[in-house]
């Protein structure tokens, strides 16, 4: 959740049992909340592929969707937390990457946009996987943090392993005037699961980021384990954004 502005915007995944997709909800007063719905595209595998097809150097895994009738699953939307030249900015996640997406109001999140977008697709991605740790895909965690040096994204990264898909914490900066611009990238996780209640759970092997609390220069991580509990990691803001200054891209 995010305030921009006098409202509230609440991102959340909506799950019908085959397809999951980001919804919006706003309030004013975060008493009464008004349902916007699903804000991503609904687009079946065939269709993603026919509207990317054209375009150079795309991940292999972006042509790899479910095939047919299925939806694409597009998720972990999370808004920066005010407008970025008069325009709400918003991060999404088609696997393998991490998407990004603006408009003036929510409104405009119809399928025609969608379609439109999917044709410069390759411009709207902001991080593909690049390291070990995030070799399967990449998806978002916690709303982007303004700092001196740019925006700071939280997110978390998978890769598998001989027990399964392992979620790790990440962390990357991205340009203050225009996040679709990756300045760095820390080139190993923040952290790993290698606690009890984040190995074994309803998902093992989970360290999934979703929230942040700046305090001071102190940066405390809120992130689900194993799917069952909610756990905290701190780090120093400083000291992390100096270490991703040292990995620029």
């Amino acid at each position: 959740m995010v305030k921009i502005d006098d409202l509230y915007y609440l991102s959340y995944c909506g799950y019908d049992g085959e397809n999951a997709f980001g919804c919006v909800a706003t309030s004013s007063d975060l008493k009464n909340f008004t349902k916007h719905g699903i804000v991503v595209p609904q687009l079946s595998g065939d269709e993603l592929r026919s509207l990317i097809k054209h375009q150079q150097d795309l991940n292999i895994k972006y042509f790899q969707p479910s095939t047919g009738s299925s939806y694409v699953w597009d998720k972990n939307v999370v808004f920066f937390p005010r407008k970025i030249n008069g325009k709400l900015h918003f991060l999404h996640r088609i696997r393998p990457g991490i998407q990004i997406a603006s408009v003036n109001n929510l409104d405009e999140l119809n399928q025609d946009y969608w379609k439109n977008y999917m044709l410069d697709f390759k411009n709207h991605i902001v991080l593909d996987p690049k390291f070990t740790h995030e070799l399967s895909y990449l998806g978002n965690g916690a709303p982007p943090i303004e700092t001196e040096h740019g925006w700071l994204l939280i997110y978390h990264g998978v890769h598998d392993t001989i027990n399964g898909y392992m979620y790790v914490a990440c962390a990357a900066l991205l340009d203050i005037d225009d996040p679709t611009k990756e300045i760095a990238r820390l080139p190993y996780p923040l952290f790993v699961p290698d606690q009890p209640w984040e190995l074994k759970g309803y998902v093992n092997y989970v360290c999934f980021p979703t929230g942040t609390i700046l305090d001071d220069e102190e940066l405390y991580i809120y992130y689900g384990a194993a799917d069952e509990g909610i756990a905290c990691a701190s780090v120093n803001l400083n000291i992390l954004l100096t270490e991703l200054l040292a990995n620029k891209v």
